[in-house]
């Protein structure tokens, strides 16, 4: 029987990935990122297949990666991670610089960026692994660490959202028995909790577009705690 909890082992970090122009771009938080070949320096992500995103670095033929740092946003998570650029637009108010390629790249809490030109994609399944060759790479901050999935599931206690490929199902997780009729309810993107107690309203009967008023991440992205 597999133990789902032995996939939290496996190392990665945490990046936001962009494509498009200056007229229209997307962007979404990828913790799949890594180097295949130093000469020339090649890269490759994975994005799934019905990601807005997706589509823009088909199109465009290339990509940006900005590396998060450990102080990231909750805002930023919910943005790019649990937020769809069909419903709006995700740089807006944000610091976004255009690259060699005029592809968008985040400089918000980004201790680093690259940039790619598209030279190859394979199909995995329910993803596509994007490859990259290297145009451009830049350091923005140097004083901060670069975030990893493991600091994000274990510190600030986020899991990935439903599109990641590292993500797990919650009912192969082990669950918590609540110890009174008033539960409580915790926000996956930035640990807000929901208190049915001091709200006076069980999470269940809020309206299906709640959202958390934190980060802004969407009720199925809450956990019983």
């Amino acid at each position: 029987m597999i133990n789902f909890e032995a996939l939290f082992k496996v190392s990665y970090g945490l990046y936001i990935i962009c494509s498009g122009d200056q007229n229209n771009g997307n962007g979404y938080i990828a913790n799949t990122f890594f180097q295949l070949t130093s000469e020339p320096a090649k890269f490759a992500t994975s994005c799934n297949k019905d990601n807005y995103s997706s589509a823009f670095i088909e199109e465009n033929k290339h990509f940006s990666v900005s590396v998060l740092h450990q102080q990231t946003a909750p805002e930023l998570f919910g943005r790019f991670g649990y937020k769809s650029g069909r419903d709006g637009d995700k740089f807006s108010g944000l610091d976004i610089k255009y690259g060699i390629t005029n592809t968008p790249i985040v400089l918000n809490d980004s201790v680093a960026y690259f940039e790619f030109k598209l030279v190859d994609k394979i199909d995995v399944g329910t993803h596509w692994l994007f490859i990259g060759e290297l145009v451009d790479a830049q350091i923005i901050k140097s004083d901060f660490e670069p975030i990893t999935y493991e600091y994000y599931r274990s510190i600030k206690k986020g899991i990935a959202p439903k599109n990641a490929p590292t993500y797990i199902d919650k009912s192969k997780l082990e669950k918590k028995v609540p110890s009174s009729d008033n539960k409580k309810f915790k926000c996956v993107v930035c640990n807000h909790i929901y208190d049915e107690g001091k709200e006076k309203v069980k999470f269940s009967d809020l309206d299906k577009h709640y959202e958390c008023p934190i980060c802004g991440a969407e009720k199925e992205d809450f956990i019983e705690i």
